[in-house]
């Protein structure tokens, strides 16, 4: 299965989407303590809209990567959950 907006497929491998998160947490300041971290993760595990066990339904993002900045919410339509 590929992307709408592009070619690339949409399942990655977990140390793919590790490898992209550390690059791009590497430019970010304001970043979560790893208790919140595992706690919006936690919650997006259990939400309906978690696509391939890696990525948002609603916002596109990576949520290992959305769930550890600070200045994000959790984009579900009918209220964030974190």
């Amino acid at each position: 299965m590929s992307c709408k907006g592009c070619s690339q497929s949409v399942f990655v491998s977990n140390e793919y989407i590790q490898k992209q998160v550390e690059e791009q947490l590497e430019l970010e300041t304001n970043i979560v303590d790893d208790k919140v971290y595992e706690k919006r993760l936690t919650q997006c595990k259990e939400c309906p809209s978690l696509l391939y066990d890696t990525t948002c339904a609603h916002c596109g993002c990576f949520v290992l990567f959305r769930a550890k900045l600070a200045y994000k919410t959790c984009p579900y339509p009918a209220g964030a959950k974190w």
